[in-house]
């Protein structure tokens, strides 16, 4: 019988009124009207494409923290309580993104550590239509429910796309990819070799020795097309910062980041990549919300988690009270807005500056090498207009050493900055 938990549990995180779908964005060309489609329709990440190791590092979380962090597939949120911050505020424009983290909070709150790790951990359950009726559903908020009572048999383990890890547009790019890899490639058994060598140094002695870096171009060409960047939540205007920064371009950016992390990092420890090669995680290879030690200490830390759907502006300025943020986690979403909508990124970074303490620390990353689309920016400090770029107080060789860590390996790099 499931071990549901109905007593002593922590109350729901607050959640914004429920949206309605929102419809895609007229104009624009081909590439763009693609993107926006997938964006504006479906849930695009079924789990977080940051590392939280190197965010953990980055940032510092103490327990005063007011940690805000766009939601994406709201692990790296949970991490941040973990962490020990005193209150973390999600924020998504895609209120599908919200409803995952909600599922998330709800199967912490009211699932044994089993269950909750059937359904995020193995990413399939037999009983998941069960577990949401019983258990989940009554946390959710109304647009989270109306979501998941139709999404539900993404959990159930059937069919092709057979995990959550393999639903969403990001799972359909990685279950396309890793066929192809497998089957018309004949990887399959080098990537099983390559998961279970036991050190870095036979892991890259197997990576060399099976020429895998050769047999991966075709695949990084297939990867960096168009339609497969829409499905990984890439937009035009990000492949545009590759190309123009990126020696080689996209294609390269991504058979140089699978180059890394099959033959350069431990895969021992990459719970990103097993995910998507395996459909799974495993308990030893997981993120910390899904790890047993944690589940106790993070059902007590979600009264500090807050989940609100709106821009990162719309939910700073919109505030009743000044939110008070001392860490900002940014992830790359300032690299397709600082292309079409610069007075859209000036007004963001206006709302952070009014809504930071004093010496908040902001981390994000970027497709692209740089960020030339901060250097326009100028926003209004104590009184004065200055360039943002003079404002900010950044860490480049803090960050370039962690993002050599990264263990995801899919941006172009990573920027620390502080507040005045």
């Amino acid at each position: 019988m499931p071990s549901y938990s109905s007593t002593g549990v922590a109350p729901a995180p607050t959640a914004s009124p429920s949206p309605a779908l929102p419809a895609p964005r007229a104009g624009g060309p081909l590439a763009g009207r693609m993107f926006t489609a997938l964006h504006d329709r479906k849930l695009v990440y079924n789990a977080c494409w940051e590392d939280p190791a190197l965010d953990r590092e980055a940032l510092g979380i103490v327990p005063d923290d007011h940690v805000l962090v766009i939601t994406s597939g709201g692990c790296n949120a949970l991490d941040y309580l973990l962490a020990g911050a005193g209150r973390v505020t999600a924020v998504d424009v895609n209120p599908r993104q919200n409803a995952l983290l909600e599922l998330k909070a709800a199967g912490v709150r009211r699932l044994a550590h089993a269950e909750f790790f059937e359904l995020f951990g193995t990413g399939r359950s037999p009983r998941a239509g069960e577990m949401y009726r019983d258990a989940l559903r009554q946390d959710l908020s109304p647009f989270a429910r109306r979501y998941w009572d139709g999404h539900m048999d993404a959990f159930a383990g059937r069919g092709w796309r057979d995990s959550f890890y393999y639903r969403g547009t990001s799972g359909l790019l990685a279950k396309g990819l890793m066929l192809f890899l497998r089957h018309c490639k004949g990887l399959g058994p080098h990537l099983e070799e390559l998961l279970d060598a036991p050190t870095l140094a036979h892991q890259r002695d197997l990576y060399e020795s099976r020429r895998i870096s050769d047999r991966l171009r075709s695949a990084t060409r297939l990867a960096s097309r168009p339609l497969a960047l829409s499905l990984a939540g890439v937009p035009p205007e990000q492949r545009r910062e590759i190309a123009e920064e990126y020696a080689g371009g996209t294609a390269q950016l991504v058979h140089d980041g699978l180059d890394a992390i099959l033959g350069r990092l431990p895969l021992a420890d990459n719970y990103f990549w097993r995910a998507y090669i395996t459909g799974s995680y495993t308990p030893e290879c997981c993120p910390e919300y899904l790890k047993a030690a944690n589940f106790a200490r993070l059902r007590e830390a979600l009264p500090r988690l807050d989940v609100r759907t709106a821009t990162v502006t719309g939910h700073l300025t919109g505030a009743v009270d000044r939110p008070d943020v001392s860490k900002f986690v940014l992830l790359d979403h300032m690299d397709w807005m600082g292309w079409c909508d610069q007075a859209g990124l000036a007004a963001e970074w206006q709302a952070i500056v009014d809504a930071a303490r004093p010496g908040a620390r902001v981390i994000y990353r970027s497709a692209g090498l740089r960020t030339r689309y901060l250097d326009p920016v100028r926003v209004v400090h104590d009184g004065r207009t200055r360039r943002l770029t003079e404002l900010l107080h950044r860490h480049p060789e803090r960050a370039a050493a962690l993002h050599e860590r990264d263990r995801v390996h899919t941006y172009g790099s990573f920027h620390i900055a502080d507040l005045p």
